[in-house]
């Protein structure tokens, strides 16, 4: 028998899953987030959840905001199941579901005024993020805040109605500091390196659009700390509301499965106050750079490393891509011989050993982890998870074949079609641009490395042009699972 997920089901549900010994009637907002996906209803909200269980801090439950279309069909989803949301941790050998009840409300796309209403209630004290790497306004190569994009003229214009997140940040901001209320903390939980300071960038550069005074204002008095996250958690279909149903007698519109694995890391910054989540395991450190770069380039870009191999020879989920021999020995040379050795040392962390624990991850049969969505928006991706290895090496003076031979994996995947000739479907904002590149690099290398808003001065260095031009030639002309095979066995 299933039972529907709601606040008045939970007696019945916590025979097969977790639930809240908080009275959630008794929480109160502190943070608005936006970017209810997933990812943060398997990272942050899952922290948050153990907080209030363990009996403090109810005054830092989350509103969710919606900002984009598809924001809609997640409130609806959300409202109708109490806000709550069903998480499956699962190692290789274990499956566990909580219910976490830490959202207490989320406001619609449709009605921006309120969202702004509420980022000017003085109770919300952090505003966070999970927008994806692409939502940002940056230029992939130069990491540079693009105030030409559309969308932010417009919303500089006219900043009384503003339509993306950083103009409903900036108006909310506005108004507190017209009321005299303290400003909130931003914080990004998105897989970018400084993800603090690409996300103050966008606020204060939307804000001086149209007020550079304010725009000032905000860089003087608006805290926003970098983090770094990390948790594989995959997207949701039928398949994972099938296993719920069987495996726990639960019907989730929208559930949340994840690995068992989860780490969070801080910069303690966040002048307003914020919930004691070193309680519960999240890492306040001084600086968090050297854990994101340790987390973008070897899990991130170790990502990158399998998903293109994979999606050409038609590998549908992760853990299949780790069982091909090929594919997991190309990940392993990558990693330890052009990646691992450009990574700064992190403390009290043996990067090699934190490898070791990647790959376990990745070869979790559990997840269901779609190598579809690892390929995803690689024209945001590679210029944070895989070009700054590159750029590094180049410094250095040191080979780049292997990345090099990843990067060319990416033209050719995104030339549309896999090595059996099936058609690959958009799988990227830029797809429409990408494919005609891809194709007319298969004759031309280099005008694939001609994109300047990804690979910036990689793309101009004689080294890695070289490297990149002989492997994409190789791939066309001997298949991408003989090159990397080549790669393998030192052939290249």
């Amino acid at each position: 028998m299933t039972t529907k997920l709601t606040a008045q089901n939970l007696e019945v549900i916590s025979a097969s899953a977790a639930t809240p010994n908080y009275d959630r009637s008794a929480l109160s907002a502190g943070i608005l987030h936006f970017g209810v996906g997933n990812f943060h209803r398997a990272h942050q909200a899952v922290y948050l959840d153990a907080l209030l269980n363990t009996g403090r801090d109810h005054g830092w439950a989350i509103i969710g905001a919606g900002v984009m279309p598809s924001d809609e069909k997640m409130c609806r989803v959300l409202a109708d199941q109490d806000y709550l949301t069903t998480v499956v941790e699962q190692s290789a050998s274990h499956s566990a579901a909580r219910v976490t009840g830490a959202m207490i409300d989320f406001l619609s796309p449709d009605d921006p005024a309120a969202i702004i209403q509420t980022l000017s209630d003085p109770s919300i004290r952090i505003v966070s993020l999970t927008i994806t790497e692409g939502g940002y306004f940056i230029d992939p190569a130069s990491g540079v805040f693009d105030a030409g994009n559309s969308e932010l003229v417009a919303d500089g214009a006219t900043p009384e109605s503003p339509k993306t997140v950083f103009g409903l940040i900036v108006a909310g901001l506005k108004r507190r500091c017209e009321a005299g209320i303290e400003p909130f903390t931003v914080m990004s939980c998105d897989n970018i390196p400084h993800n603090g300071v690409v996300a103050r960038n966008a606020v204060a550069g939307l804000a001086k659009l149209s007020d550079p005074e304010f725009g000032q204002w905000i860089l003087d008095h608006v805290a926003f700390p970098n983090g770094m996250v990390d948790r594989i958690t995959p997207a949701t279909g039928d398949r994972e509301r099938e296993i719920l149903d069987r495996d726990f007698g639960i019907e989730d519109n929208w559930p949340v499965f994840c690995e068992d694995f989860t780490q969070w890391v801080l910069e303690d910054n966040f002048p307003a106050g914020r919930p004691a989540l070193e309680t519960v395991g999240v890492q306040f450190v001084p600086d968090v750079t050297p854990y994101e770069n340790m987390k973008i380039r070897i899990l991130n870009g170790g990502h990158a490393v399998i998903a293109y191999p994979a999606g050409l020879l038609d590998i549908h989920f992760a853990h299949e891509a780790m069982e091909h021999p090929m594919i997991r020995s190309f990940l392993q040379k990558i990693e330890r011989e052009e990646i691992i050795p450009v990574v700064a040392p992190v403390p009290d962390t043996d990067l090699r050993n934190y490898f070791n624990k990647i790959e376990e991850r990745f070869a979790n049969p559990k997840i269901g982890d779609t190598i579809r969505r690892l390929c995803f928006d690689g024209s945001n991706r590679q210029p944070k998870f895989i070009i700054p290895s590159i750029a590094d090496r180049l410094k250095a003076g040191t080979g780049v074949t292997g990345l090099a031979l990843e990067s060319a994996l990416w033209c050719r995947y995104c030339y549309g079609t896999t090595e059996s000739g099936q058609t690959i479907e958009p799988n990227d904002p830029g797809w429409d641009r990408l494919v005609p590149v891809a194709r007319a690099a298969k004759d031309d290398a280099t005008a694939w490395l001609k994109m300047e808003d990804i690979y910036g001065e990689v793309g101009r260095s004689e080294m890695f042009r070289e490297r990149f031009a002989f492997m994409l030639q190789a791939i066309w002309l001997q298949g991408a699972e003989a090159v990397v095979t080549s790669y393998l066995e030192g052939a290249l």
